[in-house]
């Protein structure tokens, strides 16, 4: 009976926050050329890659971003918004070239912020062959697993303090 009275006062101790933390939300972006120019594609070789992180408690976007291959020098980068893979748009966020790797961060505001996490930002690299962009991708959420949660937890918990409480009674 003891037994069964503490993994209930567990299941509800699992139920409590344990503190309040920033929500993070990872995103990506492949950037290629075939991308490019609203679908059309600049027939560029190049490659790029973006990891992405927002923070919904501070608003900050965060993104580390390579690539190789390129026929032109980089002249600049953005993000643009809100668009769809086959839709161009205007720019949001500068990131710049310095780089590869380009690292950096910028505060969003709530319109910014809802376009992103929707899935309708890209990445744009403009470069001296090719000004309107040579190599692009669409910004996506990072879908991980289901988790359990506190919630989860505690009733994993309760269902395992009812067949251990049963059990003994038998």
């Amino acid at each position: 009976m003891r037994i069964h009275t503490a993994l209930i006062v567990l299941s509800l101790v699992a139920c409590l926050p344990l503190h309040a933390s920033a929500a993070t939300v990872n995103l990506t972006a492949t950037l290629d050329g075939p991308s490019a120019n609203a679908g059309a594609g600049s027939g560029s070789p190049g490659l790029g890659a973006a990891t992405m992180d927002f923070d919904t408690v501070t608003k900050v976007l965060s993104w580390n971003i390579s690539w190789s291959g390129l026929n032109g020098s980089p002249t600049a980068m953005h993000f643009h918004g809100p668009a769809t893979p086959v839709q161009s748009a205007g720019v949001q966020v500068g990131v710049g070239v310095a780089g590869p790797p380009v690292i950096g961060n910028e505060v969003l505001d709530a319109v910014k912020e809802a376009d992103l996490l929707a899935g309708l930002y890209y990445l744009n690299l403009h470069t001296s062959t090719d000004p309107g962009g040579e190599i692009r991708g669409q910004v996506l959420v990072v879908v991980t697993g289901p988790s359990l949660g506190p919630l989860g937890i505690a009733a994993v918990l309760s269902l395992l303090g009812l067949a251990i409480h049963r059990k003994l009674r038998a």
